[in-house]
């Protein structure tokens, strides 16, 4: 396994991170803990959850995954061991955000902020999480596959001075060691630097976004605070949620395919994207390479990403997940993902 810094802190995180939004939906208890098991085993140590998941996002299996990852740190003894990461839902502003969790009431304010960490602290089974993270702004902003700035004048929006003072709150309180943002944008997070340098509170050290060769439009603002900022990405959607392997190309709809199952995630499925899927699948194959492995090794040679956050349901496809830490990509191969990419560009923001 490889490490990277984590912001400015002295933590090094695996360049492999191991999401978990399927745990309590298509992934058992005991199937969490064998991916656990089998991640720590490899070097992975950064752990990513939610208070949502799993996803699609039920009242009846809300706070599931965390309460798996909790299971699994009791059983195993291993706290020490992980860096976890988790995050607190914003406001309800799209029409697939569910209003269960707190009854809707999300706003990134004190009172929220604090029940969403206390009550993923006791579903964690710890006193504390190294990366506490807002999982959407607390803005309407172009996230989660809308395409251009919305224009909207919100009904009202926690400014970021006060989210921020009630994280740097959590953080003298013992309760988080470090603080992340999500589904973020360059001002947003330009903003969350200048609160923090302004007031003297906690700086971001990392932005977890949707990152993949059919959607890289991080590298285009983004990416130069990583630069200059040390703010890295933890990608997450790396494979697109799967298109990359190439399962779904033709037509194709395996049983157990997360997009044969909810219709919510056909983000990636539409025919520029499935365009572009084909030719970076039949740039793997015609090498002799797993198609999943060469996208995700993209990722993992981006000098901004901190963390490629990989998910499975199926511990066979964590295991190649994983295993693509040790593939280097060449210059040919380089050059032809990026002719690709030109002709066919971010066809799936």
């Amino acid at each position: 396994m490889k490490y990277r810094k984590l912001g400015r802190t002295d933590i090094d995180v695996s360049l492999i991170g191991l999401g978990t939004m399927t745990w309590g939906e298509q992934n058992s208890e005991q199937e969490a803990h064998e991916q656990l098991d089998y991640a720590l085993s490899q070097g992975v140590n950064l752990i990513d959850a939610a208070e949502m998941y799993p996803v699609p996002p039920k009242p009846e299996t809300q706070g599931r995954t965390e309460a798996y990852i909790g299971s699994w740190l009791k059983r195993s003894g291993k706290r020490s061991e992980v860096v976890l990461a988790t995050k607190v839902v914003g406001p309800l502003r799209q029409a697939h955000q569910k209003g269960h969790i707190r009854d809707g009431k999300t706003s990134l304010d004190r009172a929220n902020i604090t029940a969403a960490i206390d009550t993923s602290l006791k579903r964690l089974q710890t006193d504390y999480v190294d990366l506490y993270q807002l999982h959407w702004p607390d803005r309407s902003t172009a996230t989660f596959g809308r395409l251009g700035y919305p224009w909207i004048e919100d009904e009202s929006t926690v400014p970021i001075e006060e989210t921020l003072s009630v994280l740097a709150d959590l953080v003298k309180a013992g309760k988080v060691r470090h603080i992340g943002v999500s589904n973020e944008t360059p001002w947003g997070v330009a903003q969350f630097l200048r609160a923090s340098e302004k007031l003297g509170l906690p700086r971001i050290v990392s932005i977890q976004n949707p990152y993949s060769l059919l959607n890289r439009t991080f590298e285009t603002g983004l990416s130069e605070f990583s630069h200059y900022e040390q703010i890295g990405l933890l990608a997450y959607s790396p494979l697109a949620f799967g298109v990359l392997t190439g399962k779904y190309l033709n037509g194709a709809r395996p049983a157990d395919g997360r997009i044969s199952l909810y219709e919510r995630f056909a983000r990636y499925s539409n025919e520029q994207a499935q365009a572009a899927t084909r030719d970076y699948v039949h740039a793997a194959r015609r090498r002799g390479l797993s198609p999943a492995q060469v996208a995700l090794a993209f990722i993992n040679s981006r000098p901004f990403v901190t963390s490629n956050l990989v998910g499975a349901t199926k511990l066979e496809q964590l295991k190649e997940n994983i295993a693509s830490v040790d593939l280097e990509l060449d210059d040919e191969l380089l050059a032809e993902i990026e002719h690709i990419h030109q002709r066919q560009p971010n066809p799936a923001p």
